[in-house]
């Protein structure tokens, strides 16, 4: 028996998603955040994976490509292998001219429900992408157990569903649109319809209000179809990923919204640099709680995005072998030091555009020595050996514990941005 409507298969062979030009390939490369190499090895290979050495990655419903494409431009040079598994021939096709235009044959083109894939002898996968996908299926659950029994014993699944509370509008609008279209068979009235409703949503409509967190209505009928006229669609809280994932079948969770990463998930930073007495009590709650406070505090995640693991497996902070350096954005050690010195080394607000943080930050008595040495090639113990040849150091030179922990708030921050990951040098 299928686990997925009908509907859903003649809806991405109408209407592949997300719509993509092939010839945009020319001059452009899309980045997918649970597919960042850098982010796979921080929060699910203890910063210790080599990717380049038969690596196997599978995109389970892989749409028109974006998470595939990304992934084989950065595993280009190695003998890693990507099996990108879609339902829709349309969104296959687009996607493997992508792949040409690129010049990319490290990718294997399959046809099929992920329903499927135990049964395919494919074999096992290190790193399973799949984004956007069992929120769609009747039973999300047998999802899960088909890409699990695909999976290496230490591999690691990104995967994105959509999110309750910050979904609100759409489900009103999936409802609104649901009653009008009672009557309509086709794709093209239901779209038709939809738009005449949108260009005249009243102010007060829940939608129209939160319609800022959301752009897919913007990019055609392939986006509006998505987002508001989808036959199967589900949403999550942060709690009922935590009683699915983690209760019923063990996996350890690494949140990371896309652009903000764990910042969203933590109450301290949504309301920060504004202090609130009650965060004191919340911090002593288990993680999982403070989490799910979050998301209702914040009201801003449309998505979860996740990783993975069986038990945890980040890179260590407190390792001195660890190598940290910066990602997502072109910033470096010395630049930040500089801040720091201009604020002659007190606490300041960090104002982070991309994310909307702006947290005080304890740049502690080390913080701007430790950063002018951070260049993504030494390690945290070759770091902390430059610091203390620092001339006002010399006479007593502090230790890697009190390093690490003099430096652990400013870490904390950079890291819950995705703005500083951790690595392990090869040789």
């Amino acid at each position: 028996m299928e686990n997925f409507l009908p509907e859903v298969r003649e809806q991405y062979e109408a209407l592949p998603y997300p719509p993509r030009d092939p010839e945009d390939e020319r001059r452009r490369l899309l980045t997918t955040w649970l597919d960042s190499l850098a982010m796979i090895n921080h929060y699910c290979f203890a910063g210790d994976r080599d990717f380049g050495d038969g690596f196997r990655v599978l995109v389970a419903g892989g749409g028109t490509g974006d998470g595939t494409i990304y992934l084989a431009e950065q595993l280009r040079a190695t003998s890693a292998r990507i099996v990108h598994c879609d339902l829709s021939a349309a969104s296959i096709a687009i996607a493997r001219r992508r792949a040409e235009i690129r010049g990319l044959d490290n990718i294997d083109w399959l046809q099929a429900s992920l329903l499927e894939l135990p049964q395919l002898g494919l074999g096992e996968f290190d790193y399973i992408n799949c984004s956007g996908v069992l929120h769609h299926l009747d039973d999300p659950d047998a999802g899960l157990r088909a890409l699990t029994r695909v999976l290496a014993a230490d591999g690691a699944i990104g995967m994105m569903v959509y999110a309750t509370y910050g979904r609100t509008g759409v489900y009103q609008m999936q409802e609104l649109l649901r009653q009008i279209n009672s009557r309509t068979e086709s794709i093209a009235g239901r779209l038709d319809n939809a738009r005449q409703v949108l260009s005249m949503l009243p102010a007060t409509n829940w939608f129209a209000r939160g319609e800022q967190l959301f752009f897919d209505h913007r990019r055609g009928d392939a986006g509006i179809y998505d987002l508001l006229l989808h036959a199967q669609d589900r949403s999550y809280t942060v709690e009922q990923l935590y009683c699915w994932l983690h209760d019923e079948h063990g996996f350890h969770i690494e949140f990371s919204d896309v652009g903000r990463g764990r910042s969203p998930y933590l109450p301290q930073l949504i309301l920060a640099p504004r202090p609130a007495p009650f965060l004191a009590t919340v911090a002593r709650m288990p993680l999982r709680q403070q989490q799910a406070i979050a998301e209702l505090l914040g009201g801003t995640l449309v998505t979860h995005s996740f990783f993975l693991t069986r038990g945890s497996r980040v890179a260590a902070y407190r390792d001195p072998a660890s190598v940290p350096f910066f990602c997502h954005e072109p910033i470096t050690g010395p630049e930040l030091s500089a801040l720091i010195h201009r604020h002659a080394g007190s606490p300041f607000v960090l104002r982070h555009s991309h994310t909307g943080v702006n947290a005080q930050v304890d740049t502690g008595r080390y913080g701007k020595f430790i950063l002018q040495y951070i260049d993504g090639r030494r390690s945290f113990d070759e770091v902390f050996s430059l610091v203390r040849g620092e001339e006002k150091f010399r006479q007593s030179p502090p230790t890697n514990a009190a390093l690490f922990e003099d430096f652990a708030a400013l870490y904390e921050i950079l890291n819950a941005i995705e703005r500083m990951l951790l690595t392990r040098r090869r040789t």
